[in-house]
C-alpha cells in the first residue's frame, strides 16, 4: 500500500513516464495529436497502477503469486518465438512456490478437498500417465515441470493460508493488486495505439486477424480475451468487497469498462454480466437490514455493461462474426476445433482415451480449416473451453476430475459457515460467474494462463480452513451514490 509520502513521488513518476510515452509516439507519428492521446493514455495505465497499489491488505506473497501467473501468461504471447523466456519464469516459480509451500507433506493432505485442485491439476498427471503409457518421453518430461508448477503453486496457498490467515491478511488481495499492475503494463506498453482504430499486435497469424482489438504493445502483448478475464476477476475481486474504499470500487468498475470495450471479448462481457447478476441474486436472498443502502453497489455493474454496451461499441461485437470465411459463427471457429478433439480421441488408443492426449506438452489441436494455407504449416489451437480442455488433455478420466471439480467448488462458494454466514462475497460470486465461460475458455484449468483459477483457489483455500473463523466485517461504510 503506498504511503501518504510515497503517493506525491508515485504521481511525479506517473506525469514523468506519461509524458515519456507521448513524446515516444510523437518521435513514431510526427503527430501532436497521437502524442496527445499517448500522453492520456499513460495517465490512464499509471493511475490503474496506483489503484492497485493503494489497496488495503496487500501481502507480498500474494502480490508475487498473482504478479508471476501474470506475466508467465502475458509472456506466452509476447515470446511465443522464444520459449526460454516462459521456462525461466515457470522456473522461478518452482523455487519461490517450493519455499512457500514448505512443509509440503503437511500441504499436501488438505490438496484433495479443493475443487480447483482437481480442475486446474489433475489433468496434468493424467496427462504424463498417458505419455508414459505411449513412450511419450519429452512430452512426460514437460509435463512433470508443468505439473510441479501449478501443484507447488497451490500448496503454497495452502500453506500460506495457514499463517496468513490469522492475521486478518487475505492473499487474494495481493493477487488482484498483481493482475492489475499486469494491465496497466499493457496499457502503458500500447498507449500509442490505445485510442485508435487499428491497434499494435504480435507477430502471428492469429493477432492479425484482430487489430481491431486491444493486445497491449511493442515488447508486451497479452490475448485480448485473457486481458477482458483478469479485469473482470480483478473487479470481482475488488469490486464486490465492502472492505474496500468507494473509490477503489467506483474506480476498478470504470476500469472493468474500458478494458472490457477495447479487448471486445465476448467471454469477458459474459463473465462480467454473471457477476453482475449473481451479486444481484445475492443481495436479494440475504435481505438483510442494510440493503436499501447496497442498492448503489447493486446497480454499479448493470451501469459498466450498458457503458460497454453503447460507447464501448458492444452492440457491433458482441454478436459480430470475426472470421470472414466462417459466416454464422459467433464461436470464432471453436466449434470446429472442438469437433476435431473428438475426431482425434476416436482415432486415439486405448492409453490416450483414458489419460489423454499425448503428442504435445499442452496437448493443442492441429486441424486443417485453421485459416492457413492447406500446406501449412498448422496453427497450434488451444481447446478454447475448460471442459473441453480437460478431456482433450486428460481424456475420460480428466473429465470426470473436472466434473468432481467443479462440484466441490460451486458447494465451497455456497455452502454456509458453522455461524451462518456465506463465504466471502467475490468468491461466491466468483465461482458462480465463471461457469458460462467454461463454454468459451479454459480459465478454470491451471496453466500459463491460470491467473483467474488461481485467484478463486486462493478463496477456496482460505474459505475451507478458516470456515469456524468469525465471519470478516466491513472495514468501509457503504456509500450512498455509486
Amino acid at each position: 500500500m503506498i504511503t501518504a509520502r510515497g503517493r506525491s513521488a508515485f504521481v511525479v513518476v506517473a506525469v514523468v513516464l506519461a509524458l515519456l510515452a507521448g513524446v515516444l509516439e510523437y518521435t513514431r507519428t510526427d503527430s501532436i495529436g497521437q502524442s496527445a492521446a499517448a500522453f492520456a493514455a499513460g495517465l490512464i495505465a499509471l493511475a490503474v497502477a496506483g489503484l492497485a497499489l493503494s489497496l488495503p491488505g496487500i501481502t507480498v506473497p500474494g502480490l508475487t503469486l498473482g504478479g508471476l501467473f501474470v506475466v508467465a501468461g502475458i509472456l506466452t504471447w509476447t515470446a511465443t518465438k522464444r520459449p526460454g523466456i516462459i521456462w525461466a519464469v515457470l522456473a522461478v516459480e518452482v523455487v519461490v512456490f517450493a519455499v512457500w509451500a514448505w512443509p509440503w507433506l503437511r500441504s499436501l493432505r488438505s490438496l484433495p478437498r479443493l475443487g480447483t485442485a482437481w480442475l486446474g491439476l489433475a489433468y496434468w498427471f493424467l496427462g504424463i500417465a498417458g505419455a508414459v503409457l505411449v513412450a511419450h518421453w519429452k512430452v512426460a518430461g514437460q509435463r512433470v515441470a508443468y505439473a510441479g508448477v501449478f501443484t507447488l503453486a497451490v500448496l503454497a496457498l495452502i500453506a500460506l493460508n495457514s499463517t496468513a490467515g490469522r492475521r486478518g491478511r487475505d492473499l487474494s488481495v495481493g493477487m488482484a493488486s498483481g493482475i492489475l499492475l499486469g494491465v496497466a503494463a499493457l496499457l502503458l506498453a500500447g498507449s500509442g495505439s490505445l485510442f485508435d482504430a487499428v491497434r499494435a499486435i504480435p507477430d502471428n497469424a492469429s493477432a492479425r486477424m484482430m487489430t481491431d482489438r486491444f493486445w497491449g504493445g511493442p515488447g508486451l502483448f497479452y490475448h485480448p480475451n485473457s486481458l477482458a478475464g483478469l479485469m473482470a476477476v480483478a473487479g470481482i475481486r475488488i469490486g464486490f468487497d465492502r472492505a474496500m474504499a468507494w473509490w477503489q470500487r467506483l474506480g476498478v468498475a470504470a476500469l472493468a469498462a474500458l478494458v472490457l470495450s477495447i479487448c471486445e471479448s465476448r467471454t469477458g462481457f459474459v463473465f462480467a454480466t454473471a457477476a453482475a447478476i449473481v451479486h444481484l441474486g445475492l443481495v436479494l436472498w440475504k435481505r438483510n437490514e442494510d440493503v436499501d443502502r447496497r442498492w448503489p453497489s447493486v446497480a454499479t455493474p448493470f451501469v459498466v455493461l450498458a457503458i460497454v454496451m453503447t460507447l464501448g461499441g458492444g452492440y457491433g461485437w458482441v454478436l459480430k462474426d470475426r472470421f470472414a470465411d466462417n459466416p454464422n459463427d459467433v464461436t470464432s471457429g471453436r466449434t470446429d476445433t472442438w469437433r476435431q478433439v473428438w475426431v482425434d480421441w476416436k482415432d486415439a488408443g486405448w492409453a490416450e482415451k483414458a489419460f489423454g492426449d499425448a503428442k504435445t506438452s499442452r496437448a493443442v489441436v492441429e486441424r486443417l480449416d485453421d485459416g492457413n494455407p492447406v500446406e501449412g504449416p498448422r496453427r497450434q489451437l488451444n481447446t478454447d473451453n475448460a471442459a473441453v480442455g480437460a478431456f482433450r488433455r486428460g481424456g475420460i478420466l480428466g473429465a470426470a476430475a473436472f466434473l468432481l471439480g467443479l462440484v466441490l467448488l460451486l458447494w465451497h462458494a455456497v455452502r454456509r459457515r458453522p455461524d451462518g454466514t456465506l463465504p466471502a462475497a467475490w468468491f461466491t460470486i466468483g465461482a458462480l460467474a465463471v461457469v458460462p465461460t467454461i463454454a468459451t475458455e479454459d480459465w478454470l484449468i491451471g496453466g500459463t494462463n491460470g491467473a483467474i483459477w488461481l485467484i478463486l483457489a486462493a478463496g477456496e483455500a482460505r474459505t475451507l480452513l478458516h470456515r469456524d473463523e468469525p465471519a470478516e466485517q466491513p472495514r468501509q461504510p457503504e456509500p450512498a451514490v455509486p
